[in-house]
């Protein structure tokens, strides 16, 4: 029997935790923050975590970077973890670093991993790739036409390994990379859009 048939949804909800990173600084928008950024009356970084929450994850950590104490005093955060990453201009693989790092001893079995720059990635493709833990060992991805993408569900078994090779903005993709067949794909397509808000024309997104 798998972790996941044992235990109840609220149990599942505890295990898997929910992992933003929102530390970029916004370099090509002008040095804007994205967790600053609004869309549909909320901050990028409230959209993102009430999506985490509306997901099941009881559990919400939130990486921080650039301009933290702006972030901290306007956003509703409420509930939420917020880890400082003083490295966040290395890249995001030193938050993902600092997530997993603050994960460590919780009881999280598993991170499910977001990026705050993607706002049409809602809580429903987030709850499917939940919904496909099974245990520490799980490693599962978003799916769109096939491609991997985000978000990413890791297991707590992998932590270490992808801590280990997560520099500059590669986040965990040369760990993925190298268990590619141990990856349970979990096709989104039809309820995401992958997009990232990382220039100027990538505002159109915004509303």
């Amino acid at each position: 029997m798998t972790d996941n048939e044992a235990l109840t949804e609220d149990q599942v909800g505890d295990r898997v935790a929910g992992l933003l990173l929102a530390a970029g600084g916004g370099r090509r928008l002008g040095g804007r923050p994205k967790a600053l950024l609004e869309h549909h009356g909320h901050l990028l970084v409230e959209h993102a975590v009430g999506a985490l929450r509306a997901a099941g994850c009881a559990r919400v950590h939130v990486v921080l970077g650039a301009r933290a104490e702006d972030v901290r005093a306007r956003a509703a955060l409420d509930d939420c973890v917020l880890v400082d990453n003083p490295d966040w201009e290395q890249g995001m693989g030193s938050s993902l670093r600092a997530g997993l790092h603050s994960l460590t001893g919780t009881g999280a079995r598993a991170a499910l991993v977001c990026l705050v720059d993607q706002p049409g990635i809602g809580a429903e493709a987030m709850a499917r790739v939940r919904g496909a833990y099974r245990d520490e060992t799980s490693l599962v991805s978003a799916a769109y036409a096939g491609v991997r993408g985000h978000p990413v569900l890791l297991g707590a078994a992998h932590w270490a390994g992808i801590a280990a090779t997560a520099t500059g903005d590669r986040g965990a993709r040369a760990y993925l990379r190298e268990h590619e067949a141990e990856i349970a794909l979990v096709e989104c397509g039809d309820v995401a859009r992958p997009y990232d808000i990382d220039t100027e024309a990538d505002l159109v997104h915004l509303e």
